[in-house]
């Protein structure tokens, strides 16, 4: 079998693709699948983390995955990633810091992601924020990571990869997993049965989640979400049939006609951006006045 991959950009067009990769071969078992990419113009390197699920969901069905004709700036920026070493290449020097690493992290795998965060995070543009706010930062960013877990009973494993666009003042970085979905999660612990657009707007207020016990859920894509409309950034999340961004303050939703096998969250940090943030109860008196 041989599909031919068109560019990937980090929009509700090149989920689309993706999607439609997935649908594709999601039949397929003992296969040989060739992935040619010799349409791909450009590839968004975040979008490794749901290109890498899916070629890896294909190679957990027992079909043999490659990945050919790569144009050699797109075989450039997936090797300096660390992406295409999965698939044969050797690894690049990245001369210039810009690159998240590409990652798959096993469900048990907490501690090793945290210091993945903290490692592959720093000097990337991110606008300064005070020691408590680091801190929650890096929470929120766990938070992605634990939901993957808990919410979505992976057993696949989780995905990752981010990359910094100094030219553009961007820094991406994106967490997928082979789960059940927002949308089923909401249905069998709450029996809630909602639109998958809408599920992932239930997911992202602030209060709601479907944890339970004493562990407060929700709170640190709260958080996320409140950050990035003050850094003018943007945050994404495929899930199912369902698309969601945030951009500016304004929210765009989406349905696919097929759906994502699993989910995605991107966000996009403004680099641009020169204030410096705190949290507000770090905030003194003397400070305002």
């Amino acid at each position: 079998m041989k599909i031919f991959l068109p560019e990937i950009r980090c929009d509700a067009d090149g989920f689309s693709r993706l999607i439609q990769l997935a649908t594709e071969t999601r039949a397929c078992w003992f296969d040989d699948i060739e992935v040619d990419m010799s349409h791909v113009s450009w590839f968004d390197a975040n979008m490794c983390a749901p290109f890498g699920a899916i070629l890896y969901k294909m190679g957990y069905d027992n079909n043999t995955v490659t990945l050919t004709n790569a144009p050699t700036s797109v075989e450039a920026i997936l090797s300096k990633n660390g992406f295409l070493c999965n698939y044969g290449r050797p690894r690049r020097l990245d001369t210039y810091g810009s690159t998240v690493e590409y990652k798959r992290f096993e469900p048990k795998d907490d501690r090793y992601f945290a210091e993945y965060v903290e490692k592959q995070l720093v000097d990337k543009g991110i606008p300064e924020m005070s020691p408590g706010l680091v801190k929650k930062f890096r929470e929120s960013i766990y938070e992605i990571f634990s939901n993957a877990v808990i919410h979505s009973q992976t057993k696949l494993g989780i995905f990752s990869c981010g990359q910094y666009f100094p030219k553009k003042h961007r820094m991406d970085f994106s967490v997928a997993d082979l789960g059940i979905g927002i949308q089923q999660n909401l249905h069998e612990r709450l029996g809630l049965d909602l639109p998958a657009e809408q599920a992932i707007n239930w997911a992202l207020e602030g209060k709601n989640t479907t944890k339970s016990g004493p562990i407060p859920g929700g709170l640190g894509l709260k958080l996320l979400r409140e950050f990035i409309e003050l850094n003018q950034g943007r945050i994404q999340v495929v899930s199912d049939k369902g698309y969601w961004e945030l951009c500016r303050g304004k929210v765009l939703t989406k349905v696919f006609p097929e759906p994502f096998p699993g989910t995605v969250v991107n966000i996009e940090i403004n680099t641009a951006d020169t204030k410096s943030y705190c949290l507000s109860s770090e905030i003194s008196p003397d400070d305002i006045f």
